[in-house]
């Protein structure tokens, strides 16, 4: 598979990552998980983005393939959410130990990326949550530091010229991240990776899956499919954010191999036909600011 430099981190990485939220929120099995990153693994995708506030996806991680650590590169988020409902909590105690526990976790000494999870502008220019990041850089927790995030909050984060990564939605019913915040990103010269890169699946399915794809799946129903456009919903979406040249990489989620392996065979047909993803940028762009970037 293609591979990108990660920005100016250095680091290569595959187009095509793996998103670890789907197998903690989802309650997979630790022989699904073990199975599906094997696989992956074995077919050379080699980015794997996860959370230590994705219940059990770090442990199930760390459990299957830490004795691989040397095949992939390692990204997780911070904080953990501060129980009892409340939310995260962003002091340096918090995220330092969110990421001691995600070290534990995840059976390793290092993480290559370590992303502060959504928090909001005056999150940042607190400057405690950040300051807790480069303090685990310095002690070799973490290779390199980042934010993941979307809009105002986002472009705080990429003003601030302290991450090297950016994390940040971007597909084809949720472009508007491109003009503003990815361009901002990759101007920095940060590495950018795309979540949420096929709308949450919800293009491709005749209802919305769940309650969180909702204004996705509205979306997707006033968007005309242009000529010459695969017919499978599913990779126009991962094709056309692909498409997109300022991506490095974009994760997928999912708790089966047979999903992750057709993931891969869609990345490697490359991007959709020029008239195709401009086609998709203009009706886009037709909506304005009623379809404004989505966290």
């Amino acid at each position: 598979m293609e591979t990108r430099k990660l920005g100016q981190t250095g680091i290569e990485v595959t187009r095509l990552g793996f998103g670890g939220a789907r197998i903690g929120l989802n309650h997979a099995t630790q022989e699904q998980t073990t199975e599906l990153l094997n696989g992956m693994l074995d077919q050379g995708i080699t980015f794997i983005d996860t959370a230590s506030g994705y219940l059990e996806s770090e442990r199930m991680i760390g459990n299957a393939i830490a004795g691989r650590r040397s095949e992939f590169i390692l990204e997780t988020k911070t904080p953990t959410d501060g129980g009892g409902g409340s939310g995260p909590t962003w002091s340096k105690e918090s995220i330092t130990a969110a990421i001691d526990g995600s070290l534990k976790d995840l059976q390793t000494d290092y993480l290559d990326i370590v992303l502060l999870h959504s928090c909001d502008a005056s999150v940042l220019r607190s400057g405690e949550a950040v300051e807790a990041l480069a303090d685990a850089r310095a002690a070799g927790k973490t290779r390199h530091i980042g934010y993941s995030g979307d809009g105002q909050d986002a472009l705080v984060a990429i003003e601030m010229g302290v991450f090297s990564v950016l994390q940040t939605s971007f597909n084809v019913v949720d472009q508007s991240g491109m003009d503003d915040v990815i361009a901002a990103a990759s101007a920095a010269g940060m590495g950018i990776v795309a979540k949420r890169p096929i709308a949450n699946a919800a293009f491709a399915k005749e209802e919305s899956p769940y309650g969180y794809a909702d204004e996705y799946w509205s979306r997707a129903r006033s968007l005309a499919m242009p000529a010459g456009a695969p017919d499978d919903r599913l990779e126009l979406s991962l094709r056309f954010t692909l498409s997109m040249g300022a991506i490095d990489t974009a994760i997928v989620g999912t708790t089966r191999l047979e999903h992750a392996l057709s993931n891969i065979e869609i990345v490697e047909k490359g991007p959709l036909p020029a008239a195709v993803v401009a086609d998709l940028r203009r009706q886009f762009a037709e909506h304005g600011d009623a379809w404004e970037q989505l966290g």
